[in-house]
């Protein structure tokens, strides 16, 4: 990315930042489409050991807010990106504030609470089975323990052949 230096502020540099400076584009195109100054902050994570470079149009805040800001908002996505993969919401039936976050505790509580049955039984399924056989034994009188101690027919061959087999296996 082309970009000119316009100004750079005072930075303490104990505190992991590197710059805080006004810049403005410099390409043909990008500076065509966004001629307004943007805020190029660089700050080096200690904790991770990695340089990052934010660009941002808030002048308002000081570098250091910004990026703290940036590096929970990280911390934000990967939360998400755990809820969309472990938690299997696919869409919220609520769009207020307190409906997302009554789905969200509902669906954390469910998976910690599968996890926990899974360690104590020692069920071997993964999580998505035990939710499948769960849904599907939902209203059976059956002990939980014992919907996971059942010999699985589906994974082993038949040895006894009342019919003639078409294909060999």
């Amino acid at each position: 990315m082309k970009f000119e230096r316009v100004y750079s502020a005072k930075i303490d540099k104990a505190k992991g930042l590197k710059c805080d400076q006004t810049i403005r584009l410099a390409g043909f195109y990008s500076s065509k489409d966004y001629p307004e100054k943007l805020r190029r902050i660089k700050y080096h994570d200690s904790e991770t050991g990695r340089t990052l470079v934010f660009l941002t149009n808030n002048f308002e805040l000081k570098a250091m807010e910004v990026a703290m800001l940036y590096k929970h908002r990280w911390f934000i996505e990967t939360f998400f990106k755990w809820i969309k993969q472990h938690l299997k919401i696919k869409s919220f039936w609520g769009t207020t504030r307190n409906a997302v976050k009554t789905q969200i505790w509902i669906a954390i509580t469910v998976y910690v609470t599968i996890m926990i049955l899974k360690k104590e039984l020692k069920i071997e399924q993964s999580i998505y089975e035990i939710l499948q056989v769960l849904s599907i034994n939902i209203f059976d009188k059956e002990p939980i323990y014992q919907l996971f101690s059942k010999t699985n027919l589906q994974n082993f061959k038949e040895r006894d052949y009342n019919q003639l087999k078409m294909f060999d296996l």
